[in-house]
């Protein structure tokens, strides 16, 4: 298999299903186990290059594999989950796994726990492989995950091995956690569905420190993604003081938009020509079905929240620098050797700030969130891309030259999603030099399940486009 490049198009690319294989199982044709070696086969394959986990478990993904494969020919599957490998990003504690969250400080760190998610999907049966490759701590500081598609490009960050092991067809599903982008940018340019949810809406079990951090799913096909999503909400429910994701058990039915919203955010001015003429092509496309669709020029209300979500990335960052500043100031304190040298410059970021900067950037937030309010009175959802443009190549920090601001990625297009705390899935319907970008259906809070038939909907409806 060529380790350098693999050509992408959205019209071709299949990814490993889950679901798809449960016929199988119950009627005997396939098991569990046999679904396990074929995903083992490929990560042998690919993992040398792509590097998308950082510990693997194969005797207790084995062992829990045969226990499913028994429940199936038995009849007594716990879940359609049961069987299924899946991939933990590595921020989120595992009791059999050590927990090192991509920094060096944490190094050998065996908490001996599960994370909430993890516990619900070991409830459904689910096979807990291993665990994927994150950013250092969850920031920017990238590990060493390589594109699936190009080894030379970033996968996206911070959950870099979830989207990665995905994509490279190595697991049908994984989970990733997004503050700023962290779940959306790695699927886009990963070639994934993924779910962000509506915040609070999936349990982060421990991981309750930031206002905007999100738990979420990244599969191969859209289905897979929601039964993940719900499975784990059904059995661990969501954050505190959160009702948790809401909707049918199974997929949402396909639900058609009558009027979608068309958001340019501050990522449009960065977005590559061909990228934007892709996402033309599918909002052509959108009309040709039928469907009304908003600009800024065509309602006061969308030019307001366009200019609200303009600085999302700025204030977004601002928040979440301030309210880590405690934690990484004393992991700082304690290991200066442990963490990156850009983790510590976020750090300095947070210690110039004031309290006044953070409820300045708290106002920002909320000014965003009401102006989103009052658009979705008048649509079905919006759309936006999921990232700007395909994948940037990434080969590491200069020595002597100033870091990289963004290793893995521009946020402009996930920011938004992040601070307005509205569900958002993102789409792989596009390929722009032969590399993944995703379309974005962004939803109102607490209604997940109407953004997913919505998404259902376009990829049935929508033909993926290549340019």
């Amino acid at each position: 298999m060529d380790q350098q490049a693999h050509t992408y198009h959205p019209a071709h690319f299949r990814g490993l299903s889950w679901l798809d294989a449960l016929p199988g199982f119950a009627n005997g044709s396939d098991t569990p186990r046999a679904y396990l070696e074929r995903c083992l086969e490929v990560m042998a394959a690919r993992e040398p290059v792509v590097r998308a986990f950082v510990t693997v478990n194969e005797a207790g993904a084995r062992a829990a594999a045969d226990a499913s494969t028994a429940r199936w020919k038995a009849g007594q599957a716990l879940s359609p989950l049961d069987g299924m490998p899946i991939g933990i990003k590595d921020l989120l504690e595992t009791r059999d796994m050590p927990t090192e969250m991509g920094c060096e400080a944490y190094r050998g760190n065996h908490t001996g726990r599960d994370n909430a998610a993890v516990w619900a999907l070991r409830e459904a049966g689910a096979v807990i492989l291993g665990k994927t490759v994150t950013a250092e701590l969850g920031g920017a500081h990238p590990g060493p995950t390589t594109n699936p598609f190009d080894a030379g490009r970033t996968p996206g960050g911070s959950s870099s091995g979830s989207a990665a092991a995905v994509g490279a067809r190595m697991v049908p599903a994984a989970i990733g956690t997004q503050v700023g982008g962290s779940i959306l940018r790695p699927a886009s340019f990963c070639g994934n569905f993924a779910l962000k949810p509506t915040q609070g809406a999936i349990t982060r079990g421990e991981r309750q420190a930031t206002s905007q951090s999100t738990s979420g799913p990244h599969a191969a096909t859209l289905e897979d993604c929601w039964q993940v999503a719900i499975e784990i909400t059904k059995r661990a429910g969501g954050d505190p003081g959160h009702p948790g994701l809401m909707g049918p058990d199974t997929c949402p039915e396909a639900r058609r938009p009558g009027r979608l919203v068309v958001l340019e955010t501050e990522g449009w001015a960065r977005l590559d020509d061909a990228s934007r003429t892709a996402f033309e092509m599918l909002l052509e496309q959108m009309a040709a079905a039928g469907i009304t669709l908003l600009r800024r020029r065509d309602h006061a209300w969308i030019e307001t929240l366009e200019r609200r979500v303009d600085g999302a990335s700025a204030y977004g960052n601002a928040i979440t620098r301030w309210e880590n500043r405690m934690a990484h100031r004393a992991l700082v304190e304690k290991n200066p050797d442990g963490v990156s040298e850009r983790l510590k410059k976020v750090l300095a970021g947070a210690e110039a700030m004031r309290v006044a900067d953070y409820q300045a950037a708290l106002r920002e937030r909320a000014e965003a969130q009401a102006a989103y309010a009052a658009v979705m009175t008048m649509a079905d959802a919006v759309v936006t891309l999921t990232s700007v443009g395909p994948a940037p190549v990434w080969s590491g920090d200069v020595p002597g030259q100033p870091l990289n601001p963004r290793p893995t990625g521009d946020i402009a297009f996930n920011a938004p999603a992040s601070a307005i705390f509205c569900p958002a899935v993102t789409l792989p319907l596009m390929a722009v030099g032969g590399l993944p970008v995703g379309l974005q259906v962004m939803g109102a809070q607490q209604r997940d399940a109407d953004a997913v038939g919505v998404a259902r909907w376009l990829m049935g409806k929508l033909t993926p486009v290549a340019v």
